[in-house]
């Protein structure tokens, strides 16, 4: 079973991906078979997500220009900023 955190994590990065997918479309850049890997990492005093770490994985070469339209757009996403600032968002893109 998944907790209300690893909830919380995931919807960060399905969020994130899925406004990826948006300028993608947009955009006509391929990311279909993208995938995130989320890891959740919990704090104390008090306890709550300290760090919750994304990577995503493309499969397709993305040209430089698109990058960084596909990041930008990830860190924007509105479940980012409906977190709290103290929770630190540890992004990676892993491109072939």
């Amino acid at each position: 079973a998944f907790s209300p955190t690893d909830l919380v994590a995931t919807a960060l990065a399905s969020c994130m991906l899925t406004i990826m997918g948006i300028v993608a479309r947009r955009d006509g850049i391929m990311i279909e078979g993208a995938v995130a890997e989320v890891e959740k990492i919990m704090a104390k005093d008090p306890r709550r997500i300290g760090e919750i770490k994304i990577k995503f994985i493309f499969k397709h070469t993305i040209e430089d220009k698109d990058r960084v339209k596909l990041e930008r757009a990830a860190r924007t996403c509105p479940v980012s900023g409906s977190l709290h600032q103290d929770l630190k968002e540890n992004i990676d893109f892993i491109y072939p």
